[in-house]
């Protein structure tokens, strides 16, 4: 059977950032306990022209200018996100006709809180290895939502990556995939009703038995069924609601800041929900070698996680450098960009 392997990506954050001292300070709480507590500085904002499908739109069609690969060869779109600009309305068509895509398109869109996107890229690689599609595009993409004075106000971001999957044995192939599963419980560890404009979380119940334990499982699952040890991966990216619950999955394995460091960028671009795994997958294929090994695990609220073992078939390359000026916002503009 033939394996599927990524053969471009392209991701998209916004201009705008907030530090997470700003918001700290409005609320008067203690910035560098803050800080401290969540290990993000600053993080992504959406302006208001922006929403999940103009990220989307943007991402993949980075990804869509860095292959030889035409849009109408590409017969697949699965959109994951927890913002989709229409409760019914598909993302997933609005992006089929924007980036002139095969109209005979495998569409539709996916929520599964931040694991949404790694659930698209799986339904492609299927799809590919079933010899339905010969390639196909799955998208991570989120302006996060966050009560204000929550907790999730410091950390909720805005972002996108897109990935474009096809066969391994594409002349343009870069990182194939060996195995993929998933691990899924119903923990209710964040939520939001129909109908609510913030979603609601936990708190603590969020750690255990939620993100650490679903990442745990899914981490020990591909390292068995593929019989690799830690020692052996060369790039590790774990979902990344902040900076503590990652670096504690990693330390328990063992996973040293070597095969952290390239994926790890929650500190300075908060989490991007949906897109947050597959964001950290794109820096890591812009640097990572040809044969070294890439472990992915998400994870989406719910609850589950989805596992990924990847090797590279040639050296990553890096995307155009992000021109655009960093603007910092102050807490009354980041408010009124969010409302």
């Amino acid at each position: 059977m033939t394996k599927s392997a990524i053969i471009s990506f392209g991701r998209y954050l916004p201009r705008y950032r907030i530090k997470s001292a700003e918001i700290a300070a409005h609320w008067g709480k203690d910035p560098k306990l803050i800080e401290g507590s969540s290990g993000i500085r600053e993080k992504t904002v959406a302006g208001k022209d922006e929403d999940s499908f103009t990220m989307a739109f943007e991402a993949a069609k980075i990804a869509l200018e860095h292959t030889p690969i035409k849009p109408t060869e590409i017969s697949a779109c699965f959109v994951g996100s927890e913002s989709h600009p229409y409760a019914v309305k598909p993302t997933s068509a609005m992006l089929v006709q924007a980036l002139e895509l095969d109209p005979f398109s495998h569409a539709a869109d996916l929520e599964f809180a931040c694991k949404a996107g790694t659930s698209g890229m799986q339904i492609v690689d299927s799809m590919i290895r079933a010899g339905q599609i010969q390639y196909g595009l799955a998208v991570g993409t989120d302006r996060a939502q966050a009560r204000p004075g929550d907790a999730l106000e410091y950390t909720s971001a805005a972002g996108a990556a897109a990935l474009i999957l096809g066969p391994e044995k594409s002349s343009s192939a870069l990182c194939r995939i060996e195995k993929t599963l998933s691990f899924t419980t119903d923990t209710p560890d964040f939520w939001r009703a129909q109908g609510e404009k913030y979603p609601s979380h936990a708190g603590r119940f969020t750690g255990e038995p939620g993100y650490l334990a679903h990442v745990r499982e899914a981490l020990s699952g591909v390292l068995e069924i593929c019989a690799i040890k830690p020692t052996n991966i060369d790039h590790v990216i774990l979902h990344m609601p902040n900076s503590k619950f990652p670096l504690k999955i990693a330390k328990e394995f063992g996973f040293t800041k070597e095969q952290m460091q390239l994926g790890f960028i929650v500190s300075v671009i908060g989490n991007t929900y949906s897109a947050c795994s597959p964001i950290g997958l794109t820096y890591v294929l812009e640097k990572a070698k040809k044969s070294e090994t890439i472990l992915m695990v998400s994870y989406g609220s719910g609850a589950g996680s989805d596992a990924f073992l990847m090797t590279m078939l040639r050296d990553g390359s890096p995307l155009p450098p992000d021109e655009r000026e960093v603007v910092n916002l102050s807490y009354s503009e980041y408010h009124a960009l969010a409302v």
